[in-house]
């Protein structure tokens, strides 16, 4: 069965969690998502049982807000979702943006699920207004109401009771974060800008962000970081620093949906990088010897 993702976000690691999950050590307290969009990893370490107790965080509020009613109020985001994809027939582009307008003055969770599920490629786009600003995707209806509704029973099912929701800036829920338990960061990539969520560039800056690191590092937190990667001989992103002395492991994510598009055969690697705490409490060999795909282990 596949693994439940009512929320649709470009840069979604669901297709890659099995491969992330490799790299939990056995036993922690809590895993901890500050950037967490979709929240793939903490759907797939809750449907794994990797963990059972977690905090989703994203500093913007009302996908929060949404995610609150998925897993607290299960029934009522289904029926208003129900509601409002059926209000479209007839009317599709129209309806779109008079959807948009109505959370965009009232933020209201339902709204936005829907303009998650039928905007271009689920990729989420805000103005300099903090106002959603994505187009629809004229070919398709979006998200059909019934297997929404599964995939939001589903993760009520696997996360109701057991996470804590915040919408704060990244370093207040990292500040959170002990020893025992697990930190998974999947900041929005370098130059995306607010591309990457709700006005995000003006919260992540490549120097502060080092140094939340290095903190880290100095409280002994595990964490796995979701930071950059290569097309062909493209890179994204600034290189991180060798002090900080994480370990660099490259997985193979395909071809992206843009080569395919364009006949191209450039395969993406996406990279994660390991705390030196995490290090410590893995088996690094041991994982490197059962490779999923083709990963590659970088050292630094």
């Amino acid at each position: 069965m596949k693994l439940p993702h009512p929320i649709p976000y470009q840069g979604s690691k669901r297709n890659l969690a099995d491969q992330i999950l490799r790299f939990f050590p056995e036993h922690f307290g809590r895993l901890i998502e500050p950037f967490a969009g979709s929240a793939a990893i903490t759907i797939a370490s809750a449907y794994y049982f990797k963990a059972n107790s977690f905090i989703i965080n994203d500093i913007n509020e009302p996908l929060i807000n949404l995610w609150n009613t998925i897993i607290n109020n299960p029934k009522s985001i289904i029926k208003s979702y129900h509601d409002i994809w059926h209000g479209q027939h007839g009317n599709e582009e129209e309806y779109y943006y008079q959807i948009r307008d109505r959370f965009n003055e009232t933020k209201q969770p339902e709204y936005l699920l829907f303009l998650l599920a039928k905007c271009v490629k689920a990729a989420v786009r805000y103005n300099a207004q903090g106002g959603f600003n994505q187009s629809p995707d004229k070919r398709r209806l979006g998200r059909n109401p019934a297997a929404m509704r599964d995939d939001i029973l589903r993760v009520s099912q696997l996360l109701k009771g057991k996470t804590q929701l915040h919408s704060d800036d990244y370093k207040t829920v990292i500040d959170l974060a002990t020893s025992d338990e697990l930190v998974y960061m999947d900041p929005p990539y370098q130059g995306t800008g607010v591309n990457g969520g709700f006005n995000y560039a003006g919260n992540i800056e490549f120097d502060n962000f080092v140094l939340s690191l290095f903190e880290l590092n100095y409280n002994n937190v595990p964490y796995i970081l979701s930071y950059d990667g290569r097309t062909g001989d493209k890179t994204y992103g600034n290189p991180l620093p060798e002090k900080l002395n994480l370990t660099k492991i490259e997985i193979n994510a395909g071809r992206s949906s843009q080569a395919t598009l364009l006949s191209r055969s450039e395969i993406t690697y996406e990279a994660v990088y390991l705390s030196p705490a995490l290090i410590s409490k893995i088996d690094l060999q041991k994982v490197s010897h059962n490779k999923i795909h083709q990963t590659e282990l970088f050292a630094k």
